[in-house]
């Protein structure tokens, strides 16, 4: 697998659609997706690779598939947007969450859906980001900022 497509997710139906290059032929891409849901370890369908076991040849074509299934199968019934705030910094995912006045985030590297955050709580969303920039750079001789 190549790694995981972070910065072409979309959020849908209560999980995050993120597709990655399954592989080509005849020099035509195919992509697959694997699915986070905002109920972490209690959705169904969190961390699974395409469910509805179907391809496509454009990023756009995946994301449509992705969103059918979730149209008929997804087990979340949250009208907010869990993955409102996510950012992309050197291939990696960052989901950043608020409660009660408190931010925490959730970060996810490049070729897997593991969460390697730290339990630790921020005062803002900058400090947060900036804690992780921090921390992404040191193992980095260059990095490449995607976040804002």
């Amino acid at each position: 697998m190549s790694r995981l497509l972070y910065e072409h997710s979309v959020s849908y139906e209560g999980h995050l659609i993120i597709p990655f290059v399954y592989g080509t032929i005849d020099s035509q891409t195919i992509y697959s997706y694997k699915l986070l849901s905002e109920l972490g370890h209690n959705g169904e369908l969190h961390k699974l690779e395409n469910p509805a076991g179907m391809y496509a040849n454009s990023l756009n074509g995946i994301i449509d598939i992705a969103e059918e299934h979730l149209e008929y199968h997804s087990d979340v019934d949250s009208k907010q947007d869990y993955f409102r705030n996510r950012y992309t910094y050197q291939n990696n995912l960052i989901i950043v969450l608020e409660q009660a006045g408190k931010f925490f985030y959730d970060h996810y590297p490049p070729n897997e859906l593991n969460n390697l955050a730290a339990p630790k709580l921020f005062d803002t969303e900058r400090k947060c980001l900036d804690w992780i920039k921090q921390g992404l750079d040191r193992n980095s001789p260059n990095p490449s900022i995607e976040m804002p």
